[in-house]
């Protein structure tokens, strides 16, 4: 069979491009020179120009002249004015609550001190002497010698504040950590716990204010003392909350052991605390006004030192005995 011819078929004809581009010519690299192979060669087949550093070697040399233009200057001032302010009107204000100053000293201890206080606290029974130490110091020009108690890191007498608020703040975190493990645990417990802690504390100080003031006791530094030494309680709070848990098992501080330890760390607080506010409630009388604790008159008669004398036996053991109960139970 043979195939059908056809016409001749018609030249193919190529598209012609409408928009003429024009492609740049490419070019070599220039050859590394010595220069560039001592120092390295970055890859840019272009000439760099090189920073030229000021005199100095400082490369940043031209950012530190910020300081000496008047607008960063007048800037500086006006801060430093307006912070000095500042602390001059917080420090009038917070003095009129709170003597700042004679507040740091009841925080002036060291590690050695804190060892010892502990131990003191635990293990009262065989400590002597349990009077402060004392200095003096010639005023100005000359003047009237004054007498002033040592801070506590020179002084293992001297209340401080350093351990009562650590103890306050263990405290609320071992409650709330072994009412976790009882399964008991709540966010609300912190506060809780907190909140009738510092409650306790305030009517404590505010019972001691008030026999102070019925018993005509006065003292240059009472209320501060009265506050660092009725935050001591904690400790033997803390021994026997731990102590008595780990015994039972998480489940409480009752038992033998809870409540032998409860005996011990009453008794021993009781006594560190009546040997201790003995130089607040019952002053020795002195005819000589040195030292700071000259607070009962010569004149005193012996009934009104038998009442001071009561009371505080009556704070030091049943009052003390009746807050670690409180502050011990789960």
């Amino acid at each position: 069979m043979q195939r059908p011819t056809y016409g001749q078929s018609p030249p193919l004809h190529h598209p012609v491009p409408q928009h003429v581009s024009t492609v740049p010519q490419l070019r070599s690299p220039p050859p590394l020179t010595s220069q560039a192979q001592g120092h390295g060669y970055d890859g840019s087949p272009y000439p760099q120009q090189q920073q030229q550093a000021p005199p100095g070697g400082n490369m940043f040399a031209q950012y530190g002249n910020f300081m000496n233009d008047p607008t960063a200057q007048i800037a500086t001032q006006f801060g430093q004015t307006a912070f000095r302010q500042g602390q001059d009107y917080l420090e009038k204000n917070v003095n009129r609550l709170v003597n700042v100053s004679a507040l740091k000293h009841y925080f002036n201890v060291t590690n050695s001190y804190v060892i010892n206080k502990l131990f003191l606290v635990l293990f009262p029974w065989r400590h002597k002497p349990w009077t402060r130490r004392q200095a003096s110091e010639v005023g100005a020009g000359g003047g009237q010698e004054a007498w002033f108690y040592l801070p506590p890191r020179d002084d293992i007498n001297s209340p401080d504040m350093y351990i009562p608020v650590m103890s306050i703040v263990t405290y609320v975190f071992l409650r709330t950590l072994f009412a976790g493990f009882r399964g008991e645990f709540e966010p609300q417990l912190f506060g809780s716990v907190a909140t009738i802690a510092i409650v306790m504390m305030i009517l404590e100080i505010l019972a001691l204010r008030i026999g102070c003031y019925l018993l005509n006791i006065s003292n240059q530094s009472q209320l501060l003392d009265l506050m660092a030494y009725s935050g001591y309680k904690f400790v033997g709070v803390i021994v026997t909350i731990a102590v008595s848990e780990i015994f039972n098992g998480g489940k409480g501080t009752g038992g033998w052991v809870g409540w032998t330890l409860f005996v011990y760390t009453c008794l021993a607080n009781s006594l560190f605390l009546m040997r201790s506010l003995k130089y607040v409630l019952l002053p020795e009388n002195n005819n000589t006004n040195q030292g700071p604790m000259q607070t009962m008159h010569p004149l005193d008669s012996r009934a009104k030192r038998s009442q001071r004398t009561q009371f505080l036996f009556a704070y030091s053991y049943p009052v003390q005995a009746l807050l670690m109960w409180i502050l011990c139970r789960p």
